[in-house]
Formats: structure tokens, sequence, C-alpha cells
């Protein structure tokens, strides 16, 4: 399977499951994998920004990737190759391809500031990585601290053919999915796919913006699958009414670092994966934490019944 400017639906960023030791979980991954599957996923990202994708070392890193290949048949499979070096990437690009992936995911460097060193970063990475790979081009500047007009992102989709979707992650970033889709309706920028992020924080109004769907981690990405379907059936309400009745929890668990440990900790109550463990180094969640989360998952499980019996996780080890 690969990706294209028609990729649609939900593709779900996936965390590397870890066990009490910091060894990287087979067993949860293809947990994860098959839970996944079975709530209509169209898709998994690994080893994104949320993956920990750092802390592997690059066998690790195939490893992983190419456990989710295999488990999740069926279903687009991107993998993150951003690295501080190039051949790092092409290295990574190229075994990911090779076993199935649909495609691969590349950020910029933190330390990109002008238009002219994006636009050359970019046309680095993808001499490195190959024309033939197709990616998405992530941007996500809260994390990154790079700035992308939608006139940079244009530039790059037009200059590279293999750029076939757009991991929209500003914030604000409504008015720049509206840029784009202006680019395209003028004339300007050739057919791309829209994917969104930042936890799902805006996907109510990114989906009405012209969003294709969302690309993004959320402890219950069934409702994101949900969303983007209600939204894509014209039913607004439906859709907002699902939406508000998570966004606190959503909320919760964008904390700048204890983000990914709230999302592990609902993922291993819910049985997805068996652990919540982080590799080191690594925020963890306090006692009072976690019970403000369990609160939250009390309230979600009056409008969501999806939220209801999650009672203690087996074999936690926050």
């Amino acid at each position: 399977m690969t990706l294209n400017e028609t990729t649609t639906g939900t593709i779900a960023i996936a965390p590397t499951p870890f066990d009490g030791d910091g060894r990287v979980d087979q067993r949860s991954i293809d947990s994860m994998c098959d839970f996944y599957g079975k709530i209509g996923c169209t898709g998994i990202t690994v080893l994104g920004i949320m993956g920990e994708a750092p802390k592997l070392d690059a066998q690790e890193a195939i490893d992983v990737a190419k456990q989710v290949i295999r488990r999740a048949q069926g279903l687009d499979i991107i993998v993150g190759v951003s690295a501080p070096g190039f051949a790092a990437m092409r290295t990574l690009a190229r075994h990911a391809m090779d076993a199935g992936a649909a495609g691969v995911m590349i950020a910029p460097l933190p330390s990109l500031r002008t238009d002219e060193q994006i636009l050359t970063y970019f046309r680095q990475a993808v001499e490195a990585v190959g024309p033939d790979i197709p990616w998405v081009l992530q941007d996500y500047p809260l994390t990154l601290s790079v700035q992308m007009t939608a006139s940079t992102i244009r530039a790059i989709v037009q200059e590279h053919a293999s750029c076939v979707m757009l991991k929209h992650e500003d914030w604000p970033g409504l008015e720049k999915i509206s840029a784009l889709r202006r680019y395209q309706r003028e004339g300007s920028l050739r057919p791309l796919s829209i994917l969104t992020g930042n936890g799902a924080l805006f996907l109510d109004f990114e989906m009405e913006r012209g969003a294709d769907g969302a690309m993004t981690g959320y402890a219950f990405p069934e409702m994101l699958i949900d969303v983007v379907n209600l939204s894509r059936a014209g039913r607004r309400d439906d859709a907002h009414d699902l939406f508000d009745a998570h966004l606190p929890l959503i909320r919760y668990e964008q904390q700048q670092g204890v983000g990914l440990a709230v999302r592990k900790y609902v993922m291993a109550k819910r049985g997805i994966i068996a652990f919540d463990a982080q590799r080191k180094p690594a925020s963890s969640l306090s006692a009072t934490g976690r019970a403000e989360v369990d609160y939250l998952l009390t309230r979600l499980s009056r409008h969501d019944r999806r939220a209801m019996a999650l009672d203690g996780i087996a074999g936690a080890a926050s």
C-alpha cells in the first residue's frame, strides 16, 4: 500500500510500548496494532515525536517498524524517519519501504529559521531517501520551533511530487488549512492530503476547514474516527457533541511533559498495551495526576460508554 494525495481517514500515531525494565514490549506492539485495526483506523504512524523514537537505537527502530508493518496487514503504515543526519534517515526509510510501509514522515530540523533553509533542507532530505518514496511533511512548530507559512508549504509540495501529505499541527492553524485549500482552488497548489495532529485539539473545526482526516495520538482513537466520519457525512452537531465530551481528557493529555504519560496510562487501563512505561529519560504521572485522569474518565463515561469499566492497570509501571 502506498500513500498518495487522496489518502483520507484516521491514522493513529502509535506510542512505542515498553515493559517495566525499558525493553521494547513486542507483545504490546501486536495487541496495539490489532486494536487499531479492529476499531477502523485506516493506518498507523510509528516512530513519531510521541513514539519516543530518539530513545531507540537504529536497529530497534527498524525492528519496531517492521513488526508493525507485519502485524497491521491492510493498514497504511507510515514510519517517522526524522533524524539529525541524512544517513540514518535514508537507512530507516529504505528498510521501512522494503518491509512494506506506505510512506515515511519527515519533520524539519529545529535549527531551521529562514524559508531558504527550510526549502534546502527538504530538498536534501528527498535526495537522501529517494524521490520514489512518498512522504508526509510534518508541520509542528509548537514542538519543533520551525515556522512554515502556507506559501512555504506550497513551495515544498510543488517542488517534490513525492510529498503527498501534510501532517498539519500548527496552533493556531485553522487559517493555514483554509489558505492551502484556497491555493488549490486557484490552481497554484496540486492535490494534497491534509491530516491533522496536535492531539486532536482542533479536529472538529479542522475537518470543517478542509482536512481529510486525523493523524494523531489520543487514548480513544475511536473518537477521532467517529468525528472524522461524522464531519464528512455533514453531521456537524453530532461531531461537535462527541468531540466536546472528550475535550477535557484531550486537553489534559496535551500537557507538556506528562502528555505521553497520560496517554499510556489510559491505553494500559484499556488493555491496549500492557504497561504504561516510558523509556528514560521520562516524566511520570503522579498519584494525584492518575486520580485526576480517573475522574475525567468517569465523567467521560457518562457520554461515551467506551470509557466505562476502566478499573486499574494490569502490569502498570508508573
